[in-house]
């Protein structure tokens, strides 16, 4: 079963909204806090974002993107799923190796989806974008698992990106 209820259901048994006093990512200050690296270590919470995503991809997509860290879980979900090839984007280049910022093949042209687990702003997933399109993939659309509301939808619209979250946090509560 992969329906938007049914992902609903599955996150709140896994107590993945946490009620308290939260400092998030962003810096903001916050009474609630989604705990979505515990949900993307849960094989059936995985399972059902990575289909409910799939259904949503556009049939010229040729790569699935997610930012490290909380996203690669899903982004690979959704590769084994779609069969569609997976990056990974790096928060900032690695000092040895490659030193590459992109892991997986980018190639000029390549229409790229990018996943998240939770937006607030939207900052680091519109980072991630950035660096797909400073080496050459067109990024189609951003979905995102959960959208907190806090000026992420707007933050795409801004740079003219489809965003879909999957839910909303006011669905949630």
């Amino acid at each position: 079963m992969s329906s938007k209820d049914y992902l609903i259901e599955i996150l709140k048994e896994n107590n993945v909204f946490k009620q308290g006093d939260f400092v998030l990512s962003s810096g903001k200050k916050s009474n609630y806090y989604i705990d979505m690296k515990k949900a993307i270590t849960n094989p059936e919470i995985l399972d059902t974002i990575a289909k409910l995503i799939t259904e949503k991809i556009d049939d010229d997509i040729t790569k699935v993107a997610g930012p490290a860290l909380g996203a690669v879980p899903i982004a690979t979900a959704i590769s084994l799923e779609s069969k569609i090839p997976l990056l990974m984007i790096r928060k900032e280049k690695k000092g040895y190796g490659t030193s590459k910022l992109i892991e997986g093949e980018l190639n000029p042209g390549d229409n790229v989806i990018v996943v998240e687990d939770v937006t607030t702003t939207g900052g680091s997933l519109l980072k991630a974008i950035k660096a797909i399109e400073e080496n050459g993939g067109l990024v189609k659309k951003a979905f995102v698992v959960v959208d907190r509301q806090e000026g992420a939808k707007d933050s795409f619209e801004k740079e003219n990106i489809l965003f879909e979250p999957l839910i909303s946090v006011e669905e949630f509560f």
